[in-house]
Parts: C-alpha cells; structure tokens; sequence
C-alpha cells in the first residue's frame, strides 16, 4: 500500500482548549455563541464536532425562559441528524436548564402525518419540536409567516438554503419568515463554503445575522487526542476498483465513498463496486440479521474486519437497521465497525468518532461536500492520533476524449485542497507597518509595508466573517483554477482576476475597498501557504523560491507570487511525464482570451522584457512567460486598430 500524496499536512498543539468546559457546561465555541444569545438572527459557523446542537441548546433554552418566546423548532436536513438534539440534562452540567423534546418528528417511532403534528405543535402547551427540513416546507405551506410569532426558528446545515429564490425553497421560507414574523433564527453550519456558486443569503439578508465564527484551526488545536491531518491524492489508471489497493489500509477505521453512478469514475455497477471491495478484503464469514454488519475474514492476517453497507439500498429495512446500528452502538464501541462503505449517506451529521480515513472516488464539484467529508474524519477520539482524507482521482489519459474533464477535475481537486489549507491553518491579523514601527509584536500578528488594512465596517466584516467563502469563490472560477497551475502572470492573477471576482461578489464595495480586500485575500492565501521557519528570535516565510524575513515583507513582494501554484507542484510530482505534458496541454488549449484589464495589466511587464532581452517576445516561443507575453502584445494591437477604426468611423459620420 502506499502512502497517498498530501498536498496539506497539519500538526496540532493538543491544548484541550476546544473540549474542556466552564461551569456552565459550555466549551469555548459554545461560550462564543452564548455570549451572543440576545441576536435575533445568529448565524453559527463552525466545524464538525465542535458542539453547534448543544450551543443551540443553550441559546434556545435562554430565549424561552429569559427572552419571551414561546416556541423553538429545529430543523435538520435528514433525520438521521435530528438524534443530535434529543433531551438532554445539562442541569448535571451546571447550566439552569434542561432540553427537554416532547415531539421529535425525526424518531422512527413518530408515524403521525408530520405536517399535522408540526401545526399541532404550534398550537400547543410544548416547547420544543425538531422536524426535518422537507417537513418544515411543507408545513409553511399551509401557514402564514406569522404564524411563527414568538418562536425560535433553527435550522441546522444551513448550507442547504439559497439565495436562489427560484430553485430554493428553504431559502423564500426563510425570507418570509424574516420579513413576515417576529421570528429568532438559528442558522448553524459545519461547511465554510456555504451554498458553493450560489450564496446561502442576498447580501441584505445576511447583514442581518449576528455571524459568530470558529475556525477549523481553534477546533483541532484545541483536541486532546488528535494530532495531525492530512489531505491528499492517489492518481490511478483504468478502474478505481484495481487502485482501490494501493491507499486502503485495513488497520485504519476507515469511511470509503464511491463514486456517482453517473461520473466518469464509476462502473456504472454500485452493487458490483461494493462486492468488489468486500472481496479484496477477504472472505465473508456472516452477516448479522439484525444490524446488517458484514464480518470479513482478512485475506493477509485472518483477522476480522467488520463492515458497513450503507451503498446497497435493495433492502431499505436492513439499511435503516445498519443506520441504526451505526448511531447508537458503533458510535460508542470503537470495536463495533472497522469500514464503512457509502454513496451519499455518511456525509454531514454522521457521528463516527473512531473514523481515521475518508477515502473518497472521484472528483467531488461541491466544496460543501468536501469539507464535509473530511469533518468525519477530525472528530477528536482515544486512540486517534491522525487523520487523513485522500481523494481517488482518475489521470487524464490522451487516447480518450474526455482529456480536458479529467484535467479540470485534478486542478479543481487540488485547489479544494489548498482552500482547506487555508481553513485548516492558524489566522493571522495584518497591520501596515509604518516608518519607526518598533512596537512589540502582538502574537498572531504580521505587519507588512504597504498593507492597506480595512477602513469600513463592511470590508472588516468581511474579512472576519466571509474570508473563506470568497477563496472558495475565487478557486472555484474556471479561470483561476489554471491560474492556479501557474498559466497566468503572478501578478494578473492576483491583481487583475482576483478583484475581478471581489467585485462580482460584492457589487456594493467601492475601488478602494475591493484593493483593501484583494491585498487581504493574496497576503492571507501567501502567508498560510508559504513555509515558515523559525530562525533564534526571526521568523522567515519562503516567497517565490526563497526566504524573507517577516519584518522585511512588503505587498510588491507578495504580489510577485502565486499563491496557489504550490500544489500544481506537488500534483507534478506524482504523475508521469506524459500525463503531466497532457495537463500541460491541456491547459494551454483551454487558455481564456484576454479581457483589457489583464492585458493591459502586464504590458508594462512586456515593455521590461523586451529592455532587457533587447527584442519582442516571440509567439512561438518555447517558453511560456515569453509566449504569453506575445500573445498579450497581439492582443493589445488588435485592440488598438479597433479603436483606431471606431475612431475613424466616428469622424466620418460627424464630417458627413
């Protein structure tokens, strides 16, 4: 087997910050949001396991005794997920009140008509009810907004709604709700990448919420156990089921995910897919009637691996028993389950603490999904000292005609994986640095000559709250992910792309305040994924192939690197020389035109080449700098004719 190439690899302080509680029962996430519980509309951003269905509980139990609601509603995407706020006694814990569910709408046992029994709720003597997200659409149906007076609305995976009023309707709901009602809302999500391309919220609608933000670095750095993560990529030839081998280690609990059956990596065949698997394990001695678990007897030692089908949906009677098993015994007994095989189950909400590897088929377009994933792998448990997440990505291979797919699925993977470095590493706070500038270092922070820091309210909150989405933005455009790969000037990518995008995602932000958040977004991107070395008192980062003290770092520096072309990098070295010069033609064919902004941007960078090597830049070099540089020139001459000639046309038609 053999050890799939990490792109990140984070190691953890193990401080116990994250776990450990106050008098209250609350850990430090939960502090945050409680310290919050007056808002009227929260929004809770937060990793996996940090503790949102509890911090709701706290929050939700404060507004019903000390804030006059009346009613609280949670609604989960599926109800395998509504388990999480069952009843609970935090008065043992210290805190003045219990969570106490008279209708869980999500239990098995619950067969009443759910629509009726969530209207019958409201009319009520009960407090609380959770009901899943279908239900509660279905419901509004046939209730005014105000109809949600004096509640607390909370909805978990709040990534679900949109802003596409057209295509979601949780999100009109919630906009009703807002506008029609007196409502409190709860928004809790574990994905950083809220609603991928399209915005969970207008951006009206969000400056409405309260955000309280804990990021994926104070979560992990505050374990007791787990130390490490990495995030990785095994590239295979012909059918993953043959690769499968060489990155599934039979003494890691591990969650596999294969592929869609209607994506390029798939056999077309899940059941098939799954017999495979089972078989390159060993021999199957029995299956338990009752939970479903399949004992496999190891082909190399002999020992038994105990298995989880969650794929094969023949028998949905023995699937929900697995399920079943899963949540309530496996959860707890780390001897219970050793692999678990799924499609698009065991994703968000799925409590498996023991998990140490997400082996993941396939390309996934959705960075929801991702981070999702990867969440059920970093849950702190004994015994777990790393965790890792490895994607199954199928090569690019020149005899079939989907090159350019297999292509745009490598970049777009290992930029997902960058953007979860970015997430994954420590936050720094970046001030100007200004002549005579000898005050003490405050930890965390880095000043950097010529910084432009935040002047407004917006861009602050921005940056503190939305930084991540807007990478995720960024990564996620067509164009920068070959940026990305370095087939774009350092300097236009981060100067001419980069705001291009600022400006499509936040329309009200003036010039100067896109400049002050693009030099937030390069610098954030630059430091988190550059190598820091510790040198006696000095800190030196290493920029465009060399290291450069900290103190010494100004923007003109770091706007000469890519931020990004580290992990095209380490994608190179593990693939072939063929399949690399195919990614590297690939690229190249899909090359988009210039807009003015870029072309114009790097002219001064063409006039200084051409000082200094004493010509133009010739279209059919072979180097690429020098390539681009023509093509740029070109660009720029066809431009100037057709103004030449607009011009000429004008002056015609005023002279007749």
């Amino acid at each position: 087997m053999s050890k799939p190439l990490n792109v990140v690899d984070v190691t953890y302080a193990q401080t116990g910050a994250s776990v450990n509680t106050d008098a209250l029962g609350m850990r430090e996430m939960q502090q945050r949001v409680f310290a919050q519980r007056d808002a009227q509309h929260l929004l809770i951003k937060a990793p996996p396991a940090s503790g949102k269905s509890r911090a709701l509980m706290f929050v939700a139990l404060d507004k019903l005794y000390n804030q006059g609601r009346k009613k609280v509603i949670v609604a989960v995407p599926e109800r395998s997920i509504g388990a999480s706020f069952s009843s609970t006694r935090l008065t043992r814990f210290g805190f003045f009140a219990d969570w106490d569910v008279k209708h869980n709408l999500c239990d098995p046992g619950s067969s009443q008509g759910k629509v009726g029994a969530f209207i019958d709720f409201l009319n009520g003597p009960d407090a609380v009810l959770i009901c899943t997200h279908a239900t509660l659409r279905f419901a509004f149906e046939k209730l005014a907004p105000d109809a949600f007076n004096g509640t607390v609305l909370a909805i978990d995976e709040f990534h679900h709604v949109s802003a596409d009023t057209e295509n979601s309707r949780l999100g009109a709901l919630l906009r009703d709700v807002m506008n029609g009602s007196d409502a409190h809302i709860v928004a809790m999500t574990g994905s950083y990448f809220r609603g991928d391309s399209v915005p969970v919220l207008s951006a009206e609608d969000e400056a409405r919420f309260t955000p309280v933000t804990f990021n994926y670095y104070d979560q992990l750095n505050g374990y007791e156990h787990l130390e490490s993560l990495g995030i990785g990529h095994h590239f295979y030839q012909g059918r993953y089921t043959d690769a499968l081998g060489e990155v599934f280690d039979l003494d890691k609990k591990t969650i596999i995910h294969i592929p869609n059956v209607n994506s390029g990596e798939s056999t077309k065949d899940k059941i098939e897919e799954v017999g495979f698997i089972i078989d390159s394990i060993g021999h199957v001695d029995a299956t338990d009637a009752d939970t479903g678990i399949i004992s496999i007897r190891r082909r190399d030692t002999g020992a038994t691996v105990r298995v989880a089908d969650l794929v094969d949906d023949t028998d949905q009677k023995k699937r929900a028993d697995t399920l079943h098993y899963l949540g309530t015994v496996a959860s707890k007994d780390r001897d219970a389950v050793d692999v678990i095989l799924a499609l698009g189950m065991a994703k968000e909400g799925f409590d498996w603490p023991f998990a140490e590897h997400a082996l993941t088929v396939g390309y996934r377009a959705s960075l929801t999904e991702v981070i999702q994933i990867i969440g059920r792998v970093t849950r702190d448990s004994p015994g777990k000292a790393h965790a890792q997440f490895t994607n199954l990505i199928a090569e690019p291979d020149a005899s079939q005609g989907e090159v350019k797919v297999s292509v745009n699925n490598m970049l777009k993977a290992i930029t997902a994986s960058l953007l979860m470095e970015q997430v994954l590493a420590q936050n720094f706070t970046f001030k100007t640095k200004r002549t005579g500038d000898d005050d003490p270092k405050a930890p965390g922070v880095i000043k950097i000559n010529g910084f432009k820091e935040p002047s407004s309210d917006r861009v602050r909150q921005i940056v503190e709250t939305d930084l991540n989405d807007l990478k995720a933005t960024i990564l996620q455009d067509d164009t920068f992910a070959r940026a990305a790969a370095g087939s774009v000037d350092p300097e236009t990518t981060n100067k001419v792309l980069i705001p291009k995008i600022i400006r499509e995602r936040y329309p009200d932000l003036d010039e100067s305040q896109v400049e002050e958040l693009r030099q937030q977004v390069v610098v954030d991107s630059v430091i988190k994924n550059g190598e820091v070395r510790e040198v006696g008192d000095k800190r030196f980062i290493k920029m465009a192939e060399k290291f450069v003290n900290i103190d010494d770092i100004n923007i003109n520096l770091i706007d000469s690197v890519n931020p990004f072309q580290r992990a095209f990098e380490v994608m190179s070295k593990s693939v072939t020389p063929s399949v690399l010069r195919i990614i590297s033609d690939a690229i190249t064919a899909t090359r988009v035109e210039f807009t003015d902004e870029e072309a114009f941007a790097m002219f001064p960078k063409i006039q200084a080449w051409a000082k200094v090597n004493g010509r133009k830049p010739e279209v059919r070099a072979e180097d690429p700098t020098e390539k681009r540089y023509a093509e740029a020139l070109l660009y720029l001459q066809k431009r100037k004719q057709q103004h030449l000639a607009k011009q000429r046309a004008a002056q015609m038609e005023d002279e007749a």
